[in-house]
């Protein structure tokens, strides 16, 4: 019988881009099965890739330079973004404050200012709204470098501007947001890969700290550090004392806090950036009809289902009853759909024999993971 199968990873990060991962587990599936209709749809969450989807689903849309601009580490990195026909401006936050962009981890030090600095260089281009996607950065500052770099002003005792970073916000006294640049009229939407809050126990520091190089002693220190910028952020936007009316929203500690940032400092709007990508490339309608549907990317671990591409894929898995399957470089756990099916699953490093040797010729191993995926689902 001939079948279905849409093919929707996510990039794997450092090595490989989601394109490349589609096309490269495709003609895995083709050297096994030739005659099953392959659909391809690379994804994006509002990380890495998010520009790439879009383009990729827009017809018309042009990639503008931004010129350098501040990467994570302080160094200067490439600024792009996205110009959509209708005037939108689309920015991915991991093209210039990713964590990949590191030379070495900073968690205490990194920071979000290119973000800004590319926002900036929509805005002066005349962006109608904005569409700002949140995934992977290498900071926890609360997007308070993009806001700096917006405007922004972070004062400490002194009355001397603070340090960049997450680090910094301990120091600050006092927030001038008089200078911040107004979004543009069409608003702000961000595409979110996690449902995490800004402060807790499952927020921005805690979650994601220790994978930016975050010791436990430092997620504590950021964890405090955010919320006294949250709440000098919401005083000098004059809001009433009390709870942050931001800081508790899903997303919000998206990419170290920036999603808390935007939203307090702009009003904007937030949703699952994986759902937004997969109905704007056409991924939530072909997956309805399909008979099996494949995605993947670098790690698959509890993370994965919270917002990001695997879990969403997974999700529209069940509700076409399309056999799923996940391809991963690692696997730290093991996957089902949301309705407790069964997936298929197959890591790279066990495929390759070590993550070295994975990482070293992703695509040799993607082709060999569609093949044993044809194998075991044909």
């Amino acid at each position: 019988m001939t079948l279905r199968v849409v093919i929707a990873p996510d990039s794997f990060k450092g090595s490989f881009d989601a394109s490349a991962a589609a096309e490269a587990i495709g003609s895995g599936w083709r050297a096994r099965r030739p005659e099953d209709e392959l659909i391809l749809l690379p994804q994006a969450d509002g990380g890495e890739g998010t520009l790439d989807a879009i383009a990729t689903a827009v017809p018309g849309s042009l990639l503008r330079d931004a010129g350098p601009v501040t990467g994570p580490d302080g160094r200067p990195t490439e600024g792009h973004w996205l110009e959509l026909p209708d005037g939108t401006a689309v920015v991915e936050l991991a093209q210039m404050a990713g964590l990949p962009l590191m030379d070495a981890l900073d968690p205490m030090g990194a920071t979000t200012r290119g973000l800004g600095e590319v926002i900036a260089a929509a805005l002066d281009a005349g962006a109608s709204a904005l569409v700002i996607g949140l995934g992977g950065s290498a900071s926890t500052d609360g997007g308070a470098g993009a806001l700096r770099a917006l405007g922004l002003e972070l004062l400490d005792a002194d009355g001397a501007p603070v340090p960049d970073g997450g680090g910094g916000l301990a120091r600050v006294v006092s927030i001038d947001a008089s200078r911040l640049r107004t979004p543009p009229p069409g608003g702000v939407r961000l595409l979110s890969d996690v449902t995490a809050p800004l402060l807790g126990s499952t927020g921005a520091a805690a979650v994601f700290g220790p994978q930016k190089g975050a010791s436990p002693e430092q997620v504590a220190q950021l964890d405090a550090a955010l919320a006294r910028y949250a709440a000098l952020l919401q005083f000098a936007l004059g809001v009433d004392g009390g709870a942050s009316p931001w800081a508790g929203a899903e997303g919000a500690g998206a990419a170290g806090g920036t999603g808390y940032g935007l939203l307090a400092a702009w009003g904007a709007g937030i949703e699952a950036g994986s759902a937004a990508i997969a109905r704007l490339t056409g991924f939530a309608a072909a997956a309805a009809s399909a008979d099996v549907v494949i995605t993947g990317e670098g790690r698959f671990d509890a993370t994965s289902s919270t917002g990001k591409v695997v879990g969403n894929a997974l999700a529209l898995a069940d509700v076409g009853d399309a056999r799923a399957a996940v391809i991963a470089g690692m696997l730290d756990a093991d996957p089902v759909t949301p309705a407790g099916r069964r997936v298929w699953s197959a890591s790279l490093s066990d495929l390759a024999g070590s993550p070295d040797a994975a990482m070293d010729d992703p695509g040799r191993w993607l082709f060999a993971a569609g093949v044993e995926a044809a194998r075991a689902l044909g």
